[in-house]
């Protein structure tokens, strides 16, 4: 009796094959990407230049301490009230004493308009999680991109985020800064 020979199987193929899935995986699949918080600094200093000297007024001292607590201008706050709080103190809609002061300024495609001299002062505990971190830094980063949507509304019928004219964005930017400075984060203990 004849013994049957078993047949063999090419596993050369196969690893062509596994090559080429690999390589639709790799060109088809798409990556999250980590977005970090977009800030423009400032020119580093002259230091032969003394700072100006701002009004105590014009500045909203913000901090947050090592257990996510909020101090806003010495008082307790809650992070569902910073937006508001922010575009109140920026805006200062009743031109209050206690607010910051607006300057009239004359503005390329909008022309004279009081802008404000507010600055909100951030300032965060070693302690504070990186999570509250984000969290003030997108509430603050909100109310200054819905003071320019209202002002842009205003001015040209349209959110700023939709406008296409360089002029009137750098306009309303202008307009509304961003005025945040933030501090070195310390051990500032509890609130």
């Amino acid at each position: 009796m004849a013994s049957r020979k078993t047949p063999e199987f090419s596993a050369s193929s196969m690893a062509d094959i596994a090559f080429l899935l690999l390589i639709f995986f790799l060109v088809t699949t798409t990556m999250d990407v980590d977005t970090g918080i977009s800030r423009k600094l400032p020119p580093p200093l002259d230091p032969n230049v003394k700072p100006p000297d701002v009004k105590k007024r014009n500045i909203c001292k913000i901090l947050v301490n090592s257990h996510d607590m909020l101090l806003i201008n010495g008082k307790p706050g809650e992070l569902s009230d910073l937006k508001q709080e922010t575009k109140e103190f920026l805006s200062n809609p009743n031109n209050l004493p206690n607010l910051p002061e607006k300057k009239i300024k004359n503005i390329e495609g909008l022309g004279e308009i009081p802008v404000s001299l507010g600055i909100i002062s951030l300032k965060n505990d070693r302690g504070t999680s990186y999570n509250m971190y984000i969290q003030v830094q997108n509430e603050l980063t909100a109310a200054v991109n819905e003071l320019r949507d209202e002002l842009s509304m205003q001015k040209f019928g349209v959110r700023f985020s939709k406008l296409t004219d360089d002029i009137k964005i750098k306009a309303i930017q202008k307009a509304v800064p961003v005025s945040i400075s933030e501090a070195e984060p310390e051990n500032i203990g509890d609130n």
